[in-house]
This record gives C-alpha cells, sequence and structure tokens, in this order.
C-alpha cells in the first residue's frame, strides 16, 4: 500500500510540475477554450492573471508538499485535499466555458487521484 501511494504521490506531483513549469508557455489538447498558453487560458476564462499566480503556487506548493510527504507523511492529507478543491475549480471552469469533456479529462483524472491519495494516507 506505501508503495502505490508513493507512485501516485509522484504521478500527480509530476503532473503538476509539468504543466505549470515545463508546458506554462505552450498550448496543449487540453487547455481551456483556444488558449495557447496559461495566461491565454486563465484570461479565456475571465479570471485575472493575480488569480493564475496564485492558483500556480498553490498546485506546485502541493506537489512539492506529495513529494516531502515521502518522508513526512503528515503533509500528504492536506495537501491532497488542497488538491481536489483546485482541481474542482478547473473542472467547474472547463464547464462554464463550454469546454468539451476531452479538455478537462486531465483535471479529472488529478481529482480522483488527489481523492485516492487522500484516502490511502489515512490508512
Amino acid at each position: 500500500m506505501t508503495y502505490l501511494l508513493t507512485i501516485l504521490q509522484l504521478l500527480v506531483a509530476g503532473g503538476l510540475i509539468n504543466v505549470w513549469v515545463l508546458r506554462f508557455n505552450k498550448g496543449t489538447n487540453y487547455r481551456g477554450k483556444s488558449a495557447k498558453n496559461m495566461r491565454e487560458e486563465f484570461a479565456a476564462y475571465g479570471l485575472p492573471g493575480w488569480f493564475m499566480w496564485l492558483v500556480g503556487a498553490l498546485k506546485l506548493t502541493s506537489a512539492a508538499a506529495l513529494i516531502f510527504g515521502i518522508w513526512l507523511p503528515k503533509v500528504i492529507f492536506p495537501s491532497a485535499v488542497g488538491l481536489v478543491v483546485l482541481m474542482a475549480g478547473a473542472i467547474t471552469m472547463h464547464l462554464r466555458a463550454g469546454d468539451p469533456f476531452v479538455k478537462f479529462v486531465p483535471a479529472l483524472i488529478m481529482l480522483l487521484l488527489s481523492v485516492i491519495i487522500a484516502i490511502l494516507s489515512l490508512a
């Protein structure tokens, strides 16, 4: 069970780092509306620039906490719950924008993995 939890922590943390660091200024098939980068995506949702930085900081902090959680397990649960809230927000924005389902599949997967991480961290 511990190995599964660790793998999931690294998978979610790596996914967040990929999106918010490596692919921040790049287009993907999953960006909302027709956005070509993170700034355009938040603007397309009608969200201010400062909010993008806040969400990014929260997601990257959660990613770091999931990694540190390998050695400090008490940070796993709050980090995972925080990600559940953030991913629910991402899905909500995709729905409000009328994005097709495929655009919010990654957020849905991250939400589900975060729920599993939270549950396993309590075991």
